[in-house]
């Protein structure tokens, strides 16, 4: 009967049967027990890739419990080349159970969504440091930090205020590299802004707080790269560092703010674990090509002028709102360039921004903070890269939108 079925419905039976002994095979293998579908395939791809190193990969997930393996299959598929090759399985095990033991205990960890407790707490590492062992350190080191914190906010807070003390690592720039680890800085007592920013994220993840490390590998005033740390509250992604002022609040978001969101050597980066759609630039080593990113350019951009929208203005100050176009009529929003646009006293440069595109909203503007009744003259590269002028002189209002054409 089986047979005949087999020959009456042709090569659609044969591909069912196909499919059939695909998945009892799978189901066969022990490893692959209680793993989620979807990540059987990349499963596959990541032995294939680990080489000799692929059974100390097998043996992690065959070992990990029930409620361990989601864990386990996400880390092992979603691991750069070089941790398939070389993370043995015990390294796996401790760092997946710890990083469920904080989310059984905290409050704010058991609330995540599982997607952003797998991509932003549970991975061991954020760019392409040194692979140390700190999960269950830092979790003793911290959970006493947070232990009397009711929320996610709350338990940011203490250990952005507590980490130096429990670390002993000071900002310094005679640190023996950028890409520090964690016990490379602490070692030492000193980091750079990358290797700080490396050991906030990692305290942050140790007890439950979804953090990742964002970035720009060039600010548009050309004065060097900077990295920083961000946390992940009430499905909204917040900026800190670890010499805290309050979130989204710091010295670099007027310099973050001017990105450009037309050149990625400017733009603002957020690391992932996952494929995030671009790379992380690490400018100490620009063949590195295996931390995924997303790019956040425009959040910075619109955080910078919402501060400069509710900042407390002199009473002779205004806030003036500039676009830029390709041709004399300013009315089509298709027109619109995002261009560099400085703004001059006639004798030098008081600052400068990049204009809205095609693309972004109607109501994104680029935004300046100026006198009243004062001139002002606007400098821009026309269609060829030539340099252009216009004078303005400001009113007695804040609102005014000044239009510039090519």
């Amino acid at each position: 009967m089986f047979l005949s079925n087999l020959k009456k419905n042709g090569t659609a039976g044969w591909l069912v049967v196909v499919v059939v002994l695909l998945n009892i095979l799978l189901s066969c293998r022990p490893e692959m027990s209680r793993v989620p579908a979807q990540y059987r395939p990349l499963l596959d791809s990541a032995f294939a890739r680990a080489g000799e190193n692929a059974g100390q990969l097998r043996e992690a997930l065959k070992n990990a419990r029930p409620g361990e393996k989601e864990a386990v299959a996400f880390l092992i598929s979603y691991m750069p080349d070089r941790d398939l090759r070389e993370l043995p399985s015990a390294f796996i095990l401790e760092n997946v159970k710890v990083a469920l033991q904080a989310r059984r205990e905290f409050s704010w960890a058991a609330a995540l969504p599982d997607s952003v407790f797998l991509n932003e707490v549970l991975p061991y590492a954020s760019l392409n440091e040194r692979r140390d062992n700190w999960r269950a350190d830092f979790y003793e080191r911290f959970s006493p930090v947070v232990k009397n914190c009711k929320t996610l906010r709350e338990a940011v807070d203490s250990v952005n205020r507590n980490i130096r003390e429990v670390v002993k690592v000071e900002y310094n720039t005679r640190r023996q590299k950028a890409d520090q680890s964690p016990y490379e800085s602490m070692e030492q007592g000193m980091a750079s802004c990358t290797g700080l920013s490396i050991l906030l994220t990692d305290a942050f993840r140790a007890v439950g707080i979804p953090s990742r490390i964002a970035g720009t590998p060039l600010w548009t005033n050309l004065r060097g790269n900077h990295n920083w740390c961000e946390v992940w509250i009430d499905g909204q992604w917040y900026f800190t560092e670890y010499y805290p002022d309050a979130l989204n609040k710091s010295w670099f978001l007027a310099d973050a703010g001017k990105a450009d969101p037309e050149k990625p050597i400017h733009w603002i980066y957020a690391s992932s674990f996952k494929p995030g759609g671009t790379i992380f630039p690490c400018v100490w080593d620009s063949t590195i090509r295996y931390v995924p990113a997303e790019n956040v350019t425009d959040r910075y951009i619109s955080l910078y002028r919402q501060q400069l929208s509710g900042q407390k203005l002199a009473d002779d100050e205004l806030i003036l709102y500039v676009s830029l176009y390709s041709a004399e009529d300013t009315s089509d929003g298709n027109a619109r360039v995002s261009g560099r646009v400085a703004v001059t006293d006639g004798s030098k440069e008081l600052d400068y921004g990049y204009t809205a595109g095609p693309r972004d909203d109607l109501n994104k503007l680029l935004a300046f903070t100026l006198k009243k009744n004062s001139a002002y003259t606007f400098v821009f590269a026309g269609k060829e890269g030539q340099q252009l002028s216009q004078i303005y002189r400001t009113g007695e209002t804040s609102g005014e939108i000044v239009r510039l054409h090519q």
